[in-house]
């Protein structure tokens, strides 16, 4: 994969203190990345309630994390203040996520999907079918899609949202995006969130947008492909398997090797 991307540019947009990461293996696959985040990943502006609900954690049946940022802030807090308590089943909705956990438990979560990652994807499997008169603590960033609690629900569960984190748009110097927007230098984007993708349609403000409608994205879902035609994005963009790394990479091996051609 040494000169899969070769000579290539990919502006990344995850968060700056996640990103390098996808950077280094766009590298090593002879591309160069371009960081541009779109998303900052703050503390709650009032964290009484979260640390209210970890105080209750033995209140719960199961805790669900529905990104790696839930699972880093919720563990963070939790590990300071308290164990977790026996018995409580562990959900994440994707494989970083689970990851994640991971680092902070030495194990897998009891439950999470091994192939789609989305709140659609958890619901299907068996450990979320029989809910009813269960108590769910989701341990979300602030606001977000409510498909999961909603579905749980409706399945009989008992739902609470901990909000273990916001986000929010970080500053930017958007001329130097465009100056390397109007050399070529920026051949494909890679989007990891719907509101990602809206921060950087706003942030780079009508000449930006532009630009930025003819660049090919590869995203991580439907939703964010969906999201981009309502944009009004030219191209079809392309859907990796999962928000992981590897897996962005090898989609963007994807685009390369079908139309993707480096801008001259």
């Amino acid at each position: 994969m040494a000169d899969e991307l070769e000579g290539l540019g990919i502006m990344v947009t995850r968060p700056a203190h996640q990103a390098e990461g996808l950077c280094q293996r766009i590298e090593e696959a002879g591309g160069r990345p371009w960081r541009f985040p779109v998303l900052e990943i703050l503390d709650p502006e009032d964290s009484g309630p979260l640390v209210d609900l970890i105080d209750r954690l033995d209140d719960f049946d199961m805790a669900v994390f529905i990104s790696p940022n839930a699972v880093n802030k919720a563990m963070n807090l939790i590990q300071a203040r308290r164990s977790l308590p026996e018995g409580l089943q562990l959900a994440t909705v994707g494989r970083r996520s689970a990851v994640e956990l991971r680092h902070f438990i030495g194990r897998d979560p009891d439950i999470f999907p091994k192939q789609k990652f989305d709140s659609e994807a958890l619901l299907a499997l068996p450990g979320m079918q029989e809910v009813a008169g269960k108590r769910i603590v989701i341990f979300r960033g602030d606001g977000g899609r409510e498909v999961l609690g909603n579905t749980l629900a409706e399945r009989g569960a008992e739902v609470t949202y901990a909000e273990a984190y916001r986000r929010g748009r970080p500053p930017a110097d958007v001329g130097a995006l465009q100056r390397a927007w109007a050399r070529g230098e920026i051949d494909v984007i890679t989007i990891t969130s719907g509101e990602g993708l809206r921060n950087l349609f706003d942030m780079v403000g009508k000449l930006g947008q532009q630009w930025l409608k003819k660049t090919p994205l590869v995203v991580v879902s439907e939703n964010q492909r969906e999201l981009a035609r309502e944009l009004g994005f030219k191209g079809e963009p392309v859907v990796a398997e999962a928000a992981a790394d590897e897996a962005i990479v090898d989609a963007l091996i994807r685009w390369r090797q079908g139309a993707g051609e480096v801008r001259t």
